[in-house]
């Protein structure tokens, strides 16, 4: 086991070198001189995000302090997010890259006058290493201004002018993307709306309404603030029942006690219920239970409550099995009136299959975050039954949430939060 997960850190760690080398390669090498103050600049970055982003990834499990944490993660979760758009951007680049040369070289046949010729100075000559300009290398001065063009009129090789539009394209979308990502997610939640028919479901629990929250992830980037606007989106809706499924947390009891103290506020008729997902076992799954209970959540461990018109059941997480627990269906389900209509929260939508053997009405789900970062939703959809939304699976309903919050970077791109209201719908009303 050691050895796998020795072999899969390797694996993360060369992708992650072969991607920051690449992107280093085409934005900071390829755009600038040797000995350049914008060369020395790039290559500062390039060298502080890695090691930030290792920081942050690592964090509290490498036995960093919370408030040290906090002050890494932001930085170093924002450079891990804003790396994975710039590789995208290049990538682009590199089909773009030709196509303006070639126009570049067509408008020079036509009007020369127009166009800036390449330089015929060597690398030598200005102490320039960037093999892969060395038919085209700058004449630019430490006075120059991050195009390497001054007032001066300097000339600019037709490559290294082709590479500089391309690289600053692309880092103006990755950091706008990003940016806009950081927003929608530090901004707080969408509430969405569905409606669900239940077959089962009497007339008398037509309507009842039922708040979906998961994957919050308070940790040492989100914390006391965001919790405080999930509770109020939350509230704002007026729910009969708030179901909590899963990773509301990132970290310890003793640091996030503070983070999570606004959740004590919640409010419904019904109350609020909590299952476990995979970060809760990650953090310490019974501090984070007791805690969850002082808050005045139940938490539902393989276990059911018989509510007005349908039953809640809840599984605790597939990550449970590690420590010989994990979800327990025929405890949570195996004696229920099965003429009744039943709920089921599990955080991970995979369970489908054994809530359809076990005649689940309705699942709700999360885990997935919808993707959270594009195209992270493909690997999100190979990994899971459903990615995000309500699909059917014979007679059992699945419903997945993208989830209120993020992990890791506190972006997300093409996968909105949300906080989802369900309405049970009676086919007798």
């Amino acid at each position: 086991m050691i050895l796998v997960f020795v072999l899969v850190l390797v694996v993360i760690l060369a992708i992650l070198g072969a991607a920051h080398w690449y992107v280093w390669r085409r934005l900071v090498r390829d755009t600038t001189v040797v000995r350049s103050r914008w060369r020395r600049a790039g290559n500062a970055v390039f060298i502080a995000g890695p090691i930030l982003a290792v920081g942050a990834l690592a964090g509290e499990q490498a036995g960093l302090p919370h408030a040290a944490a906090r002050v890494v993660a932001w930085p170093g979760y924002l450079w891990l997010a804003l790396l994975i758009y710039l590789f995208l951007g290049v990538v682009v680049g590199e089909v773009v890259r030709p196509l303006l040369r070639l126009w570049l070289a067509r408008r020079a046949e036509k009007s020369p006058a127009l166009t800036a010729p390449a330089s015929d100075t060597t690398a030598a000559s200005q102490g320039d290493a960037m093999p892969s300009e060395a038919e085209a290398v700058d004449t630019v001065s430490e006075t120059d201004g991050p195009l390497g063009v001054s007032e001066e009129s300097v000339r600019v090789s037709r490559r290294v002018f082709v590479s500089r539009v391309v690289g600053g394209a692309a880092a103006a979308v990755a950091v706008g993307t990003v940016g806009a990502g950081a927003f929608g997610v530090l901004n707080g939640p969408s509430v969405k709306r569905i409606t669900v028919p239940l077959a089962k479901l009497p007339r008398s629990a037509h309507g009842l309404r039922i708040a979906v929250v998961s994957d919050v992830h308070l940790g040492p980037i989100l914390g006391s603030g965001f919790c405080r606007r999930v509770v109020e989106t939350i509230n704002g809706t007026q729910p009969d029942l708030i179901a909590v499924v899963g990773d509301l947390i990132d970290g310890d009891v003793e640091d996030l006690a503070s983070s999570v103290e606004p959740l004590r506020g919640l409010r419904s008729k019904l109350g609020t219920f909590f299952v476990t997902g995979n970060h809760e076992y990650i953090s310490g799954v019974e501090p984070w239970v007791t805690k969850v209970r002082e808050l005045g959540m139940r938490p539902l461990r393989n276990s059911r409550i018989e509510l007005p018109g349908f039953d809640l059941a809840g599984v605790d997480d597939l990550a449970g099995e590690d420590d010989g627990a994990g979800p327990d269906f025929a405890a949570a389900l195996g004696d229920r009136d099965r003429s009744r209509a039943v709920v089921l929260m599990a955080h991970q939508p995979v369970n489908i299959y054994d809530a359809v053997d076990q005649g689940v009405d309705l699942q709700l789900s999360g885990h997935t975050h919808g993707g959270q970062l594009w195209p992270g939703n493909y690997i999100a959809e190979m990994a899971n039954p459903t990615n995000a939304g309500l699909e059917k699976y014979g007679d059992t309903q699945l419903y997945v949430s993208r989830g209120a919050g993020a992990w890791g970077p506190p972006v997300r791109v093409g996968a909105p939060s949300d906080i989802t209201i369900v309405e049970l719908a009676s086919l007798q009303a």
